[in-house]
Order: C-alpha cells, then structure tokens, then sequence
C-alpha cells in the first residue's frame, strides 16, 4: 500500500512538474524581483519619493488633492493618497482604471498613474505613467502572466494549486523507503564531491525540503486570493458564529453637498495626526454616492499590524473601525488580514522576508533541476535488445 501511494505520488510530482514548470519559473522569478521592490524604487528613484526641503507645515490635503488632479491628464480624479510618517517623503497620489475583460496587460490597464507631491510647497516632484512602471508589469506578470485578469489569472491560480500538490508529493518521494545513516545525510546535505548529476539530484531534493514550509504558505494565500469561494468557507468556517458586519455607507444629504474640501481636510489631519510611530497612512476616495472614504494606519513593514477607518464623505463621522488588536474580529478574518504578509514575507518582519527570497529563488530552479533529472533518468532507461539469433557452425 505505501509502495503504491509513493508511485502515485512520484508521477503526480513528475507529470504535475513538467506541465507547470514553466508557469512555476516565472512566477517564482518575478516574486524574487518584487520581494524587496518598495527599497528598490526609493534608491532608484530618490526623486520620487523624498522632497528637497522638510518644511515647516504641510499643505491641506484638500489643496495636496487639487495639485495633483491639476498635474493628471484631463478629466481624471484621484483615487488613493498615501501618506509617509517620515517628514522628508512625498505623498503619493494614484488614479487607475481597470477592464477585467481584457486579454493582455496593456489592454487590463485602461490607465494608470502616480503623482509624487510635495506636502510642504505643493509642488509636483513627478507624475509616473505607472502602467509603464518595471515593476509594475513585473507584478502583473507575477499575477497574471501579463494575459488579464480572466485567462491569466486563471492561469496562476490553478498552478498555484498544481504547485502545493507538487509540494506534497515531492514531500511524500523525499523520505526514503529504507532509511539508513548515508539516506540520512543525503536527505539534508548536499553532497558537493559527487558528480554534477548527483549535484543536480541533491540540489532538487535537499534544497525542495528546505524551502517546502515558505513556498507552501505562498502557496495556499496565493489561492485565497485567486478562489473566493475558498477565501470565504476558510473565513466564515474560522470565524464561527461571529456576525457579518455590514459594509458601512455614507449618509447622503437631501440637500446639494459642498463641503468636500473641508471632510477631505478633516479626514487628513485625523491621519496625520496619528501617524506617530507608524509607517503610513493610506485614503481610499469615494467612488459612489453611498461610498466612504476608506482610511488605513500602517504600524509597520507588516501590512496586518493596522487600524482601519470608513468616514462618512459628507459629514466625515466615523461610521466603522477595526485594529489588529481587536481579538473579537474573528479567527477567520484575522487570518485573512494577514493574507497578503503569509504571501510576501513580511509576517515575522525582515527575517522571514529574505527567507521567502531564498525559498522563492529555490522555487525557481526546481522546474529546471527537475527535468534535468528527468532527461537523465530517460537516457538510463535500458534499450530492449533484439534477440541474436545464432546459427549453427558447420563442421
């Protein structure tokens, strides 16, 4: 019985590994990109992202808004602001449109922009036609295979799924049948002074158990966001009887509205002022009459340590919060909340990070060490012979 589970197990890994291998490449490749892409846009793009002179008093984000608009193509609205603690930073605002029918990246994108402002003097440091970004079409890569959100999000999200059935079978081959001091050593050492195929062999073997934990935690957020029904089942079953909040919505006026400046101002200074040993603070604009503007405190790199905000657009109340710290939210909903941390890294800080880096740098060379060992496995494979026929010798 174990012998037959293990052959079933090697050729779900083998059959499983050669049909997704590459999709699995490219999508551990573009993960080793992005793993330390905000640090790598502030050195590359210092401009950007910090001001030439901290200044005194900040402008009203109400007037920050208007600049920016100002500095957009015509006709477009900001959508998102996101504001640093650190005094010497830009804030950043964004405008995108998406078309979740398109076939490719450049189509998805209807457009997409990023203006860096200066808080203090309002200047417009830069406006980033963001679809045009590296790192952005490396994201959408990463996401989509650049093939839109209906093929090629169906893509990855499937072969996220073969990826943690090929994790677990490669799990199931990698402890021996007979274990032994030398099978011992094999299944955690690399055995350097052999030949370049047992090289090969220990580094899919060895270096696949070591990173197996990160790469299916990556895994299984990555279903959670490409599965809602998924998402929803993990979070209603973990969070038990705890009821569903309903989605907060703004009151709208019987009379005409005309104070948006003075809501924005108030909502922005709410923020800043609490930005205090924190790493920033994100506002989400309206898009609808009923809509409000959604507000995020971010503690830190990791994005779970937050408290969240929904203000009323015309009378700037609170009408829902939620911290981290809150214990009553749910098992299933703080799971969530940390979804996009289990993804990244970013969960236990800078540690695991790199170690997700490593694990996803392994990830990318599984594909490859594991044809290879295919390929040499095939050339092993003995040729049937034709049997000789041997005449008699004549005397």
């Amino acid at each position: 019985m174990k012998l037959k589970f293990r052959k079933i197990a090697y050729q779900l890994h083998l059959w499983l590994g050669l049909t997704s291998g590459l999709i699995v490449v490219i999508m551990a490749a573009t993960g080793c990109i992005l793993a330390f892409e905000e640090e790598l846009k502030h050195i590359v793009h210092p401009n950007r992202y910090y001001v030439e002179n901290i200044g005194r008093k900040k402008l009203s984000l109400s007037e920050l808004t208007e600049k920016a608009e100002k500095a957009l193509p015509v006709g477009l609205k900001v959508k998102r602001v996101i504001i640093p603690s650190d005094p010497a930073q830009t804030y950043v605002f964004r405008t995108l449109k998406m078309d979740n029918e398109a076939w490719t990246y450049w189509g998805t994108y209807l457009y997409y922009y990023r203006v860096y402002v200066d808080p203090y003097t309002g200047k417009v440091q830069e406006v980033e036609d963001a679809k045009k970004d590296f790192f952005e079409i490396v994201l959408d890569l990463h996401r989509r295979l650049l093939l839109g959100e209906k093929i090629g999000k169906t893509i990855t999200g499937y072969s996220t799924l073969v990826l943690a059935i090929i994790l677990f079978s490669g799990l199931v081959i990698w402890y021996p049948r007979k274990m032994s001091k030398s099978m011992l050593k094999g299944m955690f050492f690399i055995k350097l002074s052999a030949n370049w195929k047992r090289i090969n062999y220990d580094f899919h073997n060895v270096l696949g158990f070591y990173s197996i934990i990160p790469l299916l935690l990556i895994s299984y957020s990555a279903l959670i966001w490409n599965f809602e029904d998924v998402d929803q089942w993990i979070k209603n079953t973990l969070n038990g009887n705890i009821p569903t909040e309903k989605k907060a919505q703004s009151i709208i006026p019987s009379e005409e509205f005309s104070n948006r400046e003075n809501i924005l101002n108030l909502i922005g200074s709410t923020m800043e002022n609490s930005l205090q040993d924190k790493k920033s603070a994100l506002i989400n604009f309206p898009r609808s009459k009923e809509g409000t503007y959604y507000a995020e405190l971010t503690y830190d790199g990791r994005q779970y340590r937050n408290e969240q905000f929904n203000f009323d657009q015309y009378s700037g109340d609170i009408l829902k919060s939620q911290s981290y710290k809150n214990k009553n939210i749910g098992y299933g909903t703080a799971l969530r909340e940390r979804n996009y941390d289990l993804h990244t890294g970013s969960i236990l800080g800078i540690t695991s990070r790199i170690i997700y880096f490593l694990a996803a740098m392994i990830a990318t060379s599984l594909p490859i060490t594991g044809f290879i060992i295919y390929l040499n496995r095939k050339k092993k494979k003995p040729k049937h012979k034709k049997n000789k026929i041997v005449y008699p010798s004549h005397h």
